[in-house]
């Protein structure tokens, strides 16, 4: 990951520059299937994210200062990309993270009747390792390999 200055190195008055864009070795990108209801999506965005920042904590960014100095908390440093999926599509992607190795984070939909992390793994285990109902899926790993695995979806609208 790029470094960046750190907000220590910037006077609270500094200019807001925003400088050439970044070109990243990695790629985030989270499948979510099309037919959840918008709530559904925005929570297994928001799951699958931090699944991602957990995997991969050299992802993330520095904190975040105000103008008056007040700190705020880490995100991913890079960009995440939202595709659209249907649940074959999905599996098809699963299969091809497993097979090229990439960062892979799951969500089935039996974890929508959860309220807990360990509730959720078990969820999660109970499902056909086969054939998986899968909801959602966060991956992240070399450009190009993740380029490959979602090939041919579109990004969620």
């Amino acid at each position: 990951m790029p470094s960046s200055p750190t907000n220590e190195t910037l006077p609270a008055d500094a200019p807001v520059r925003f400088e050439t864009p970044i070109r990243f070795d990695t790629k985030v990108a989270l499948v979510i299937r099309a037919d959840l209801a918008v709530w559904q999506k925005l929570n297994v965005a928001a799951f699958l994210a931090t699944g991602i920042a957990a995997a991969a904590p050299d992802a993330l960014g520095e904190e975040y200062v105000d103008g008056a100095g007040r700190r705020y908390g880490r995100m991913l440093g890079q960009p995440m990309l939202i595709f659209a999926a249907d649940g074959g599509q999905l599996r098809a992607v699963r299969d091809a993270a497993l097979e090229r190795g990439l960062t892979l984070v799951p969500y089935v939909a039996a974890m929508f009747g959860t309220g807990h992390d360990a509730a959720n793994r078990a969820a999660f285990r109970a499902e056909d390792p086969d054939a998986p109902d899968l909801v959602g899926l966060a991956l992240r790993g070399p450009k190009k390999a993740i380029d490959k695995t979602v090939k041919g979806l579109t990004l969620h609208g």
